[in-house]
């Protein structure tokens, strides 16, 4: 009884990612030799005009407590970035500043939604979301992506979904972890869906510029009466290479920041400080090395797309944006889970689990294709040996 934890606790799940890694890397030290292709990181390393601003950073002084909200410096960076990006005007108090995105998220849930409120969320999806709306005690409304329909949202489905109990709608466009794209026409009609029954909206658009085949980004936010009900979510892990800074923000209406201020404060105090200057670098210095990374991580989804068409039992969408693929694999006559560990196992490729994101992604599993294209095609040869070996033991056990 001393150690019971608290009964919430069972409602809280977890990022499948991180246990696979833990599993390859456990393999990797009995001597096998594991291709990673499950962990959502830019094998890039941060550009080195960042780490250089980091530094100088640390000599300056940045080692101590910062508002709780982000340096102003840093807020008014950010919103002067976002309404560039974005079309709309923010200002630096809408801005709040987070060790990673994924705060954003969590506080955005907890500030805004309450028990037995419901929250309509993709399905297949990151699996945060459904995570944390069942810890808060609200109801999950899963928007199911279909691939048929390009993994965007099913419009028809969503009015269906929408009752008097919605209070959000989560977006993530690029998806993680199919790598679809919403439309403008998609948004639009979200956004008047949003406002005719008062929902707000949680944008997570960690992958806005991880976008293929000339396509631009669009975010709700820019539509008439959107602004003022919409969370924009966003980092720096993906774009910049940053995952190991804990870099995030969020863009919001002025009452929720203040909220979500406040639960910072009681939770992580503020951001590390030369963390945030090493943003502005970011964000104001040479975008060359983006462009880089984007143009290569198009070059990579093209090799693995192609590859996977090829493998028996595999069907594999082209994804317009992130850096995941997500073929369809139910030819193959195993569950994605069982897949998923033989891949790892037999093949040496670590790999996720269409279901670590969520029960309507059984048939599908996430590769990964933030690694060389070197690597992309080492795994598929190993999937190709790996998918006959089982294909013959299937006929010998016959």
């Amino acid at each position: 009884t001393l150690l019971r934890l608290a009964e919430r606790m069972k409602r809280l799940g977890t990022e499948t990612a991180f246990e696979v890694l833990a599993a390859a890397r456990a393999l990797e030290a009995k001597g096998q030799d594991i291709i990673h292709l499950e962990i959502g990181e830019p094998d890039f390393d941060t550009p080195l005009n960042i780490k250089e601003a980091a530094k100088r950073a640390l000599d300056e002084g940045y080692t101590h407590y910062g508002p709780a909200a982000g340096y102003p410096v840093v807020r008014e960076a950010i919103a002067e970035e976002v309404s560039r990006t974005r079309h709309i005007p923010v200002d630096p108090d809408e801005v709040v500043v987070t060790p990673g995105a994924k705060p954003i998220m969590f506080f955005a849930l907890l500030a805004c939604v309450d028990e037995g409120d419901e929250v309509i969320y993709p399905n297949p999806g990151f699996p945060i979301y459904e995570s944390v709306i069942h810890f808060l005690g609200a109801k999950p409304v899963p928007l199911i992506l279909r691939e048929e329909k390009q993994f965007r949202y099913d419009l028809d489905q969503l009015k269906k979904a929408v009752s008097k109990k919605t209070r959000m709608l989560i977006l993530n466009s690029p998806h993680n972890p199919t790598g679809g794209v919403l439309t403008s026409d998609d948004l639009q009609e979200i956004a008047r869906l949003a406002v005719e029954n008062d929902i707000l909206v949680l944008s997570d658009e960690v992958y806005s510029r991880c976008l293929y085949d000339g396509l631009e980004h669009v975010s709700v936010a820019s539509f008439p009466e959107m602004k003022s009900r919409t969370i924009i979510l966003d980092g720096f892990s993906k774009t910049f290479a940053m995952t190991g800074w804990r870099l995030g923000f969020g863009v919001m209406p002025k009452p929720i920041a203040e909220a979500v201020e406040r639960i910072q404060i009681n939770s992580n105090s503020c951001t590390a400080s030369f963390s945030q200057m090493a943003g502005i670098e970011a964000l104001k210095g040479p975008q060359s090395r983006v462009k880089e990374m984007v143009e290569e991580f198009q070059r990579r989804r093209d090799v693995i797309v192609d590859g996977l068409n090829q493998l028996p039992g595999f069907r594999c969408y082209r994804p317009h944006g992130a850096f995941y693929v997500f073929p369809n694999v139910e030819s193959t006559g195993k569950d994605s889970r069982t897949l998923a560990d033989y891949l790892l196992r037999e093949a040496g490729v670590a790999c996720l689990s269409g279901t670590s994101f969520g029960k309507f992604g059984e048939g599908y599993i996430r590769f990964s294709y933030a690694t060389s294209v070197e690597n992309i095609r080492k795994a598929l040869n190993r999937i190709e040996t790996a998918l006959k070996n089982f294909s013959a033991k299937r006929v010998v056990s016959r």
